[in-house]
C-alpha cells in the first residue's frame, strides 16, 4: 500500500490530460512534431491508405511525440534537481534523451517516405487521385 491516497481514474485523466496541455504550451518541437504528424494523417486519409498502414504511421507519428515528451520531462527533472547549474552528467543525460528523440524521428521519416512513396507511385501509375 502506498503512503500516497489513490487519485482515481477520473483524476488521473485529468492529470494526464493537464501534462499533454503543459507539454504542447511549453515545448515548440511537441508542436512542431504535432503539425507535421497531423499533415501525414491528413494525407493517408487523402491517399485512401488501409487499416495497416494508417495504424503505423500513427504509431510512427506516437513514438516520436512520446520520446519528445519524455526528453522534455527528463530535461526538466535534471534542470530542477541540479538547479539549471551545468554538470557533465546532466549534459550526457540530456544528449541521449535527445539522442533517442532524433532516432524516433528519423525512423518515423523513413516509415513515411516508404508509405508515402509506395502510395504516390501508384497514383502516378494510375494517373488519378481517387
Amino acid at each position: 500500500m502506498s503512503k500516497y491516497k489513490s487519485q482515481g481514474l477520473k483524476n488521473t485523466f485529468k492529470n494526464a490530460r493537464k501534462g499533454f496541455r503543459l507539454a504542447l504550451k511549453s515545448e515548440r518541437n511537441i508542436r512542431i512534431h504535432l503539425a507535421v504528424g497531423s499533415l501525414v494523417i491528413a494525407g493517408a486519409i487523402l491517399l485512401g491508405f488501409d487499416v495497416v498502414k494508417f495504424c503505423v504511421l500513427l504509431f510512427a507519428i506516437a513514438m516520436v511525440i512520446v520520446s519528445e515528451m519524455l526528453n522534455s520531462a527528463i530535461e526538466f527533472t535534471l534542470d530542477s534537481y541540479y538547479h539549471n547549474k551545468y554538470n557533465k552528467m546532466v549534459g550526457m543525460a540530456k544528449d541521449i534523451s535527445a539522442g533517442a528523440v532524433m532516432l524516433a524521428t528519423v525512423v518515423s521519416i523513413v516509415i513515411g517516405c516508404l508509405i508515402f512513396g509506395q502510395a504516390i507511385i501508384e497514383v502516378i501509375a494510375k494517373g488519378s487521385l481517387v
